[in-house]
């Protein structure tokens, strides 16, 4: 088991009895163990996740060269059951300039660990999603300015003219 969490059942976790079809030996692409909660309502299952690991650019010193620490989690968004049609259409309308194909892509290099790469990877997704199925903002009712501020703009207005007119002065040339 691969496991540096408090409990075996935490998503960052991998043993060989819980790894599919799709943890290939010698490849980096695997399915996520775990689904991702996005909201309470839009839940991603793990199928519709994979991950891909790779050698990071960060911190790490000679550690850097020999582990694939790098994690990348995509997610298939225009082809994806899971997510109802009416919100699909609003998350690849906000989502449109981060999609490749539909594919979201998200990665995580800042650590040292692959599995704490994993963490921040999953908890950025959720964070994309979570800003992209958000309601659009209520629209704005163009109303008249009231009186008062009107009056009160006309006032400071009077109150800025006599102040420049006091600057006019009848200049001494002499």
């Amino acid at each position: 088991m691969i496991c540096r969490a408090a409990r075996p059942s935490d998503p960052w976790c991998w043993s060989p009895e819980s790894a599919g079809p799709e943890r290939l030996r010698g490849s980096t692409l695997v399915r996520v163990a775990e689904d991702l909660i996005v909201t309470r309502t839009l839940v991603v299952p793990a199928s519709d996740l994979s991950e891909r690991f790779s050698r990071s650019s960060g911190p790490g010193g000679q550690g850097v060269n020999t582990a694939d620490s790098r994690v990348e989690l995509s997610f298939d968004l225009a082809r994806s059951s899971s997510v109802p049609e009416w919100l699909r259409d609003r998350m690849l309308a906000r989502l449109g300039n981060r999609l490749i194909d539909g594919v979201l892509v998200v990665t995580a290099s800042e650590r040292r660990a692959q599995l704490q790469n994993r963490v921040a990877a999953r908890e950025r997704m959720a964070r994309v999603l979570r800003a992209a199925t958000a309601a659009p903002p209520p629209v704005r009712r163009p109303t008249k300015p009231t009186r008062g501020s009107k009056e009160r703009r006309i006032a400071e207005k009077k109150r800025r003219g006599r102040t420049k007119m006091g600057r006019r002065g009848a200049w001494d040339r002499d």
